[in-house]
């Protein structure tokens, strides 16, 4: 591999300062670069898949406007909401007394 001799310069002299030896920086390096590219591939795979997916689910009719998605979600954070205030509630409630002994 050839590099500018300034560049090379620059990198022995960063990776004596690092205390390792330019040929371990350089496989790290190349290390990280491979598995950030094997990632970003597997990445693409995932995200091609699910596309196929939707595709076909799309395409025998099962789906969904947005709409009816958010409104599915929306009753969904409503039921969650209340059954956390419900739990708060019944945590804060004492077992024994009245509502004045809160206080």
């Amino acid at each position: 591999m050839e590099l500018e001799p300034q560049l090379r310069d620059m990198f022995i002299a960063e990776a004596a300062a690092d205390g390792r030896p330019p040929a371990q920086v350089l496989h790290d390096l190349i290390r990280d670069y491979v598995e950030r590219r094997q990632q970003a591939r597997d990445y693409d795979d995932f995200v091609r898949r699910k596309v196929e997916i939707s595709r076909r689910q799309w395409d025998a009719g099962r789906h969904v406007s947005n709409e009816e998605a958010e409104a599915d979600a929306a009753a969904r954070r409503e039921r969650l909401l209340q059954r956390t205030a419900a739990a708060i509630v019944d945590e804060l409630a004492p077992t024994t007394g009245t509502p004045s002994d809160l206080c």
